[in-house]
């Protein structure tokens, strides 16, 4: 497969639109996750890093809703942006990520309060991110099983096989962050930080590189004959 994409300005593609959003989103939870990044910056700065990157997720996950909701239509009547047409598994999968992407925003916004009491913080952090990292499994999975048309397959020419893998492991990570995230009532800190940084960074690269595969390739390799170009 060839790794390298079109990176140029192309905002009224909505495909565009949707891989650009879930990468910066993507970016921002790394960096937010990244431990010279929290330990140089102010925590507030972290937290705002954070909800400004769920903001993406979010508004990625519409558009990709929006697309699903609009697939095939080309009778040129204008664009619907919310349906309930009869649901097939890539119409769940956009549904249940965009519900995911809710309850991060949810999770962002209430972990800048710093008066919380550990109940409160498990309740109203804790809670909100670990349903949206379920929801994410959940996506992922539907994702892949569209993709692959039954629980396993191996394509590694296809970049949507890459994309929805890489998805995939993106949210198994975000899981495990968000279970070693879960506020000890004795000590008052997450199970694990350590596991809750790493897990949230590796998951975000994954996404990140998820939704670069999304972009269509670069004109140099699209031009390149079947011998010649970046393969996998």
């Amino acid at each position: 497969m060839r790794w390298h994409r079109h990176l140029s300005w192309n905002p009224h593609d909505l495909g565009w639109r949707i891989a650009v959003l879930f990468m910066v989103g993507s970016s921002l939870f790394a960096i937010g996750s990244f431990p010279l990044y929290s330990q140089l910056v102010d925590g507030r700065i972290v937290g705002i890093t954070f909800v400004v990157g769920s903001i993406f997720f979010t508004v990625a996950a519409y558009s990709a809703f929006v697309q699903v909701i609009n697939d095939r239509r080309d009778d040129g009547t204008p664009t619907t942006l919310w349906a309930w047409p009869r649901r097939t598994m890539t119409w769940w999968a956009a549904f249940v990520q965009l519900i995911g992407t809710l309850f991060f925003n949810a999770s962002t916004i209430h972990a800048m309060i710093q008066t919380f009491t550990v109940e409160e913080t498990n309740r109203l952090v804790w809670a909100p991110d670990f349903f949206g990292c379920i929801a994410f499994l959940v996506a992922s999975h539907l994702y892949w099983i569209n993709v692959c048309g039954r629980t396993w397959c191996t394509r590694p020419d296809d970049p949507d096989w890459w994309s929805s893998l890489l998805n995939y492991i993106g949210s198994i990570a975000f899981m495990a962050s968000a279970l070693a995230s879960f506020t000890l009532r004795t000590t008052g800190e997450a199970i694990n930080i350590t596991i809750v940084n790493t897990g949230t960074f590796i998951g975000a690269v994954c996404f990140l590189v998820g939704a670069y595969l999304l972009l269509p390739p670069s004109l140099r390799t699209r031009d390149a004959g079947p011998g010649d170009g970046d393969r996998s």
